[in-house]
């Protein structure tokens, strides 16, 4: 989409969201929560991590520490044994005993609703910030995970590598209105459609807007012709020898 004015992007980010709201109106935030501090412990733990994976491990952890005090103050040993299944369980055990010892010292054991108080608070980035204040609190925000920057790379509305980034761009494209709920339904539609290695792309509720299975086709069709090309100027070389 390189020769695309900057109003057409918008104008095909439009349809975009309408088309994801007609094919995933229920679409929300996947990790299992009854409070914003379980939200935001649970966030934590997602990171290279599936959904799924996470809430099978807090269950056993939110009856242990069901609260910033108690969390704050267990052992990191009975922590990381509970979350290992999520994987990096150190590093996360840490960040969440960070965490909780920052709500009880800094913000009185509650989860506080600014992004910057959020991002001081360990192992919280704009990303776990952003789903916490949307989905706990109320507060749009684009939440950029794996789904969502792969997503809107090949629906062509960033090109950016870095989530603070993408996340800046789709601020300027999506309606504030919808910054929540609008990642929630990528991160679905990346799970139920878009997938990392086989995208079904016929079925697609948004290929009308998407620009990455004739970009797809193209990279491989040049790649497939680079290739003969190549083989037959190997070919010929041989037979000059």
């Amino acid at each position: 989409m390189s020769r695309e004015s900057l109003a057409a992007r918008g104008a095909r980010a439009q349809r975009i969201v309408r088309a994801l709201a007609r094919a995933y109106p229920d679409a929300q935030c996947a990790l299992e929560h009854r409070t914003p501090f379980q939200l935001l412990i649970a966030t934590i733990l997602s990171a290279q991590c599936t959904d799924a994976k996470v809430n099978e491990v807090t269950p056993a952890l939110f009856r242990r520490y069901p609260s910033p005090d108690a969390l704050a103050e267990a052992d990191p040993g009975e922590v990381e044994a509970l979350i290992r299944p999520t994987g990096f369980y150190r590093q996360k055990a840490k960040s969440i005993l960070g965490a909780a010892r920052g709500l009880v010292e800094r913000f009185g054991g509650q989860v506080p609703k600014e992004l910057d108080a959020l991002t001081s608070l360990r192992g919280v980035a704009r990303k776990t910030a952003n789903v916490v204040l949307g989905t706990a609190f109320g507060i749009p925000g684009i939440a950029v995970d794996t789904h969502m920057k792969r997503v809107n790379q090949r629906l062509g509305l960033t090109r950016a590598e870095d989530p603070d980034v993408i996340e800046r761009e789709l601020m300027a494209l999506i309606p504030e209105a919808e910054w929540t709920r609008y990642t929630h339904r990528v991160i679905q539609h990346g799970r139920a459609c878009c997938d990392a290695r086989r995208p079904r792309c016929p079925i697609c509720p948004l290929r009308d807007d998407c620009p990455w299975p004739d970009a797809a086709r193209r990279e491989r069709t040049t790649g497939a012709g680079e290739a003969a090309g190549s083989a037959s100027r190997s070919s010929t070389r041989k037979r000059r020898r």
